[in-house]
């Protein structure tokens, strides 16, 4: 489920990134979107019942603070070109999680 909505994610970024000038005023809500997904893969890898193995743990957290810095930081004069990295974390991460390599 986790790699499905991260894709989806990915592919929205993507096509306001593919028309940015007929898509952009939807980066904002694309923004928040991706934002809450990884606010949700945050607090569940930081969670104290949370079984994955630590190491595991630390690199989704670190992961998720850049995602979420990045967002911050591009939100304030957003290109297109700037959404090129939010894109292509989402489609590695969900290629790990289903087990196959990246695209």
């Amino acid at each position: 489920m986790e790699a499905d909505l991260l894709l989806g994610a990915a592919s929205r970024l993507q096509a306001i990134r593919d028309d940015w000038e007929h898509n952009k005023h939807e980066f904002s809500a694309a923004a928040i979107y991706n934002r809450k997904l990884w606010t949700i893969f945050l607090t569940d890898v930081t969670a104290e019942d949370c079984q994955l193995p630590i190491e595991i743990r630390q690199n989704v957290a670190n992961l998720g603070l850049f995602v979420l810095n990045h967002t911050v930081a591009i939100s304030r004069q957003p290109h297109p070109e700037q959404l090129s990295v939010l894109i292509n974390i989402n489609r590695e991460i969900a290629a790990g999680l289903q087990g196959r390599p990246a695209i």
